[in-house]
């Protein structure tokens, strides 16, 4: 439970969605560590304040933030993944944590339909194709049809459900690989990755990073995909062998990629940036006014929820 007879003094990590931050500012009191210097004398001079910690996917939460923290009960997240928090020593320090599922399905889940219909038909590279003024001497190359084809989606959770309706709205079959076979589903389920890729014409991933899931899609993943095959991510980059992946596409083993995540974003390996089957996009998954408004309303609902009753709405 947490202790409600004082004010809650919270700290930011980082930047938030600008209607979020506004509101837990003028709502508790707030500590901005982005803004100061000396990051570690900060938080030695503010430990005997701080109770609760709001941050984002992005931005996360280390172990040492946490451990110098001694009256630190909750960190609330503005993000569905929670890889880069320390959830480990949050545990050991019983901290609850939570994050904003559900909101953001629809939106990520739009976005690796369009990445995946954009390589299949080469949208962003016939637009280039055309500003450029070569339509007016070549034609373009043909495109891929979507009707059809095997569409393997890695990781079912709500986000590769949502995948999956968009993609059958397109007469796509679809198989998946999980942990473990859901019994609510009318899928395919394959329990061998490997497999899974060597069956699938556009292999879409949607688990979240982490340990667990770190370079799950390697060379040999790749090369089950195939030369006719295509690798969405709208997960995490850690989840990709980068290096894996552009040696993959330079020599043809695969055919193209949609990514929405990199393993060091906001840097993108050049040789992404020159392919024209590679569509790139900045980590916008859930980039929606809607969405975003969404996200922040739940994340300041378990704000509240916590420092009222010790309870939050989405815990991790």
């Amino acid at each position: 439970m947490s202790d409600t007879s004082q004010s809650p003094t919270l700290l930011l990590i980082g930047p938030l969605f600008p209607s979020l931050q506004q509101r837990i500012e003028s709502t508790y009191k707030t500590h901005r560590l982005w803004e100061t210097d000396d990051p570690k004398h900060f938080l030695a001079t503010h430990a005997e304040d701080i109770n609760g910690i709001v941050t984002s996917g992005i931005h996360g939460c280390t172990g040492d933030i946490i451990r110098a923290l001694p009256h630190l009960r909750v960190i609330v997240s503005f993000g569905v993944g929670y890889d880069a928090i320390d959830v480990a020593t949050a545990r050991d320090r019983n901290v609850l944590i939570s994050n904003t599922p559900g909101v953001l399905d629809d939106c990520v889940a739009d976005t690796a339909f369009a990445l995946l219909i954009d390589v299949a038909r080469s949208i962003s590279a016939s637009d280039r194709f055309v500003r450029s003024g070569r339509w007016l001497k070549e034609k373009f190359p043909l495109g891929r049809k979507l009707a059809g084809k095997t569409c393997g989606i890695v990781g079912l959770g709500n986000i590769g459900k949502a995948i999956a309706k968009r993609v059958t709205a397109f007469d796509m079959k679809v198989a998946y690989y999980g942990r473990h076979q859901q019994q609510d589903v009318p899928y395919r389920y394959e329990p061998d990755l490997k497999t899974l890729a060597s069956q699938a014409d556009f292999l879409v991933l949607a688990v979240p990073g982490g340990s667990a899931t770190h370079h799950l899609i390697d060379a040999d993943i790749l090369q089950a995909l195939g030369k006719d095959g295509y690798l969405i991510n709208i997960a995490r980059g850690s989840v990709v062998d980068e290096a894996a992946l552009v040696d993959a596409l330079q020599r043809g083993v695969i055919a193209g990629a949609g990514l929405d995540v990199f393993a060091h974003e906001p840097h993108v390996p050049q040789p992404l940036l020159e392919m024209d089957n590679v569509v790139l996009t900045p980590h916008l998954g859930s980039g929606t006014h809607e969405t975003r408004q969404a996200m922040a309303d739940l994340a300041f609902e378990n704000l509240t929820l916590y420092f009222t009753n010790g309870q939050l709405k989405t815990p991790v």
